[in-house]
């Protein structure tokens, strides 16, 4: 079947829409949608994609699964859309980007202006039923986001990948580390935050510089 999806993707991972995995996942998907609400709306399930192509890739940051209320998720981790009240971790990102760039609180919590600079927002599930977290893991989503991780740590070269939680850091266990920078930490969410393990990691300063000595463009966070 055809995914649409930006034609840079399509050619790292159009193989993987072709695997029985895709095709019963694809199936469980329209499911899903037709019997019920589910989220990010229909056309954004690939915005992580759509916003990043391939080659633009800088950063790669890894969440679970998108947020699951209503009006929230827009097909990019951590992210909601315009007018949304921002989420406790991503209120936790903001502080910790306040503290380490010595810079304001957005107004916005629509990170669409961080994708387009490069960062891609991937979440490990694209997918999630209305006030269900976890609804739509283990599908197949997690094996398709393998690949593009995959595809990203062996073709390109010099990004930064953030990994927060032990679920992002098993997902990016497999990344090549002589090629990339990883930068780990605990998750964001007032759970692991409160506890000391996300305040002060300074990834953001730490993406950037990297970035820089690579002869890339910093991100304006």
């Amino acid at each position: 079947m055809a995914v649409k999806i930006e034609p840079s993707w399509a050619r790292a991972v159009g193989d993987e829409f072709q695997k029985p995995y895709f095709q019963n996942l694809i199936d469980f998907v329209k499911q899903e949608y037709n019997s019920g609400v589910c989220y990010p709306p229909g056309g954004q399930i690939f915005a992580a994609f759509d916003h990043t192509p391939f080659e633009k890739v800088k950063v790669v940051i890894l969440g679970q699964d998108p947020y699951h209320g209503p009006g929230q998720a827009n097909g990019l981790c951590f992210s909601v859309a315009d007018g949304v009240p921002k989420p406790p971790s991503l209120i936790n990102i903001f502080s910790e980007i306040q503290t380490d760039l010595n810079s304001g609180m957005p107004e916005s919590g629509n990170l669409e202006r961080w994708a387009d600079q490069g960062v891609l927002l991937l979440n490990a599930t694209l997918t999630v039923k209305a006030h269900t977290a976890g609804s739509h893991q283990n599908k197949g989503w997690e094996v398709f986001t393998d690949a593009v991780i995959h595809q990203l740590s062996s073709q390109r070269s010099g990004l930064v990948f953030m990994l927060w939680g032990g679920y992002a850091k098993r997902k990016g266990s497999k990344i090549d580390t002589q090629k990339h920078l990883v930068l780990s930490s605990g998750h964001p969410s007032p759970l692991s935050a409160n506890r000391g393990y996300w305040f002060g990691n300074q990834h953001f300063s730490k993406a950037n510089e990297y970035l820089n000595n690579n002869g890339k463009t910093p991100i304006v966070w």
